[in-house]
C-alpha cells in the first residue's frame, strides 16, 4: 500500500482537496486545468455574464474532433468513392448516421457559436484595452472556424456540396491580382474534381485543426494574462479600479484621485502570506468576491459540456445530415448556391462581383481587426457607446438579412421568389 501510494502521490503532487492549499494546487500544478486561476469571481460565474458562449464553442469543436477522427476509419477522399462512403454511413455503418449528423450539427453550431461570442464581446466592450490582440486572435479564429466549415463542405461528394464549393470558390476568385491563382491553387486546377477534393481533404483533418487548436491555446491563454474574464467596470471596487488602470484598462468610473495616484506611481510591491503558496495569495478586498475554480468553476463548465452534448445528440437524432445525389459537373442545380454563411456574399455578388467579392469580404475583416485599436472611448457602458453599437449591430443586421434573402428567397435564375411559393428548379 506504501508504494501504490507512493506512486500516486509522484503523479499527483497536491494536498487532499478538502484543504484550501488542495484546492489551489489542483488547478496550479495541473498541465490540463492550469488555464484557470486558482480562484474566480464569482459575477464571473453567472450564465448572463458570458452565457459560455466561448466554452460552448469550445466543446464543439472538440465533438468535431472526436466525431472527425471516427468518420475517418469510414471515408477515402476519391471521387470514385467518397460518395459510397458516405452511403455506406447512412445506410450500412452501424451508428454511421448519427456521427456524421452530429460532426455536421456541430460544424454549423460552432459558426454560429463563434459569431455569436464575438457580438457578445463587442456589445459588453470586452475588447477595450487591454485585451484588443485577443480580440483579433477571435477574428482568426473565425476565419479559421469557416474555413474549416467550407473545406468539409466538398467531402461527401455530392450535388450540394460539389456546387456550394464551386460557387463559393468563384466568389474568392473575384479578388483582384490573386484571385484565380488562390482559386486554382485550393481546387488544383480549374475546376472542382479529384485534386479540390485531396486538398480540401487534407486542409479539413490536419492543417485547419492544428491551426486552430494553436490559436485557441494563445486566445485562452491571453484571457489568463490580460486579467481574466472581464468584469462590468461600475461593479469594481475602487482598489480594483485602481489596479484596471495602472495595466492600463479602461476606467471610466475611477476616482480621480485613484487615477492621478495610479499614474504617478511608477513601482509596485508585493507580499507573500507566510506559509501559502504565492498563488493563492490574495488581497483581503477580493477575498470575499471570489470562489475557488474547484468546484464552482468546474462543475459549471461540466454542466455546458453535457448540455452542449444532450443539445448535438438530440438534433442529431430528429435530423439528418443532408446527402444528395452523385457530384455531377454537367448537371447545375438552378440556383446553385455556396454555403449558408458565404449566401450574403453571394446575394452582393449577384449586384456586383467587385463588391461581393472583394471590397465587403476586405472591409469586413480589416474593420473587425481594427476596431479595438481605432476605438479610443475607455467607456464600455451601453450608454456610452450607442454609435458604436448601432454601426455594429447594423452591419449584423443586412449580413443576417442577406443569408435569410440568400437561402428562402432566391428561386430559379436567382430570382426572388418567396418561400411560400412552390418552383420547380430546373437544370441547365
Amino acid at each position: 500500500m506504501n508504494l501504490i501510494r507512493e506512486i500516486w502521490q509522484s503523479i499527483v503532487r497536491r494536498d487532499p482537496l478538502s484543504t484550501d492549499k488542495g484546492k489551489s494546487e489542483l488547478v496550479f500544478l495541473n498541465v490540463w486545468l492550469h488555464i484557470h486561476p486558482a480562484k474566480v469571481k464569482k459575477e464571473n460565474l453567472k450564465f448572463k455574464h458570458t452565457y459560455f458562449l466561448g466554452f460552448i464553442t469550445f466543446f464543439l469543436f472538440l465533438i468535431l474532433l472526436t466525431t472527425g477522427i471516427a468518420l475517418m476509419a469510414y471515408y477515402r477522399p476519391y471521387p470514385s468513392a467518397a460518395y459510397q462512403d458516405m452511403k455506406d454511413l447512412r445506410f450500412v455503418v452501424f451508428m454511421g448516421p448519427f456521427l456524421r449528423n452530429m460532426h455536421r450539427w456541430s460544424a454549423h453550431g460552432m459558426v454560429i457559436c463563434v459569431f455569436l461570442h464575438m457580438c457578445r464581446v463587442f456589445y459588453t466592450g470586452s475588447y477595450k484595452k487591454p485585451r484588443q490582440f485577443n480580440w483579433v486572435i477571435g477574428v482568426f479564429l473565425l476565419l479559421l472556424t469557416l474555413s474549416l466549415s467550407f473545406t468539409g463542405y466538398l467531402l461527401p461528394w455530392d450535388q450540394l456540396a460539389y456546387w456550394a464549393i464551386t460557387v463559393g470558390t468563384n466568389i474568392g476568385s473575384y479578388a483582384p491580382l490573386v484571385g484565380g491563382q488562390v482559386r486554382e491553387l485550393l481546387l488544383g486546377g480549374h475546376s472542382v474534381g479529384e485534386a479540390a477534393l485531396l486538398r480540401f481533404y487534407v486542409l479539413h483533418v490536419a492543417v485547419l485543426p492544428a491551426l486552430i487548436i494553436l490559436f485557441t491555446i494563445v486566445h485562452f491563454w491571453r484571457v489568463r494574462k490580460d486579467g481574466g474574464l472581464s468584469r462590468p467596470v461600475w461593479k469594481l471596487k475602487p482598489q480594483m479600479q485602481e489596479a484596471l488602470v495602472t495595466i492600463g484598462a479602461p476606467a471610466e468610473v475611477t476616482p480621480l484621485k485613484t487615477q492621478a495616484a495610479a499614474q504617478s506611481k511608477t513601482y509596485g510591491l508585493m507580499e507573500v502570506v507566510t506559509g501559502k503558496p504565492i498563488f493563492e495569495t490574495i488581497s483581503p478586498e477580493e477575498e470575499e468576491d471570489t470562489v475557488f475554480s474547484y468546484p464552482y468553476a468546474f462543475v459549471r463548465e461540466a454542466v455546458v459540456l453535457m448540455a452542449t452534448v444532450t443539445t448535438i445528440m438530440t438534433i442529431s437524432l430528429f435530423f439528418n445530415a443532408p446527402l444528395e445525389e452523385l457530384a455531377n459537373p454537367a448537371k447545375t442545380p438552378n440556383p446553385a448556391k455556396a454555403p449558408w454563411y458565404f449566401l450574403g456574399l453571394q446575394e452582393l455578388v449577384s449586384h456586383s462581383a467587385l463588391l461581393g467579392g472583394v471590397i465587403v469580404p476586405a472591409l469586413m475583416v480589416i474593420a473587425l481587426i481594427a476596431i479595438p485599436y481605432f476605438d479610443r472611448n475607455p467607456s464600455r457602458r451601453l450608454a456610452d457607446r450607442k454609435w458604436a453599437l448601432w454601426i455594429y449591430t447594423f452591419f449584423v443586421l443586412v449580413n443576417l438579412i442577406l443569408i435569410v434573402v440568400g437561402t428562402f428567397f432566391r428561386g430559379p435564375g436567382w430570382a426572388l421568389v418567396p418561400p411560400w411559393v412552390h418552383v420547380v428548379s430546373g437544370a441547365e
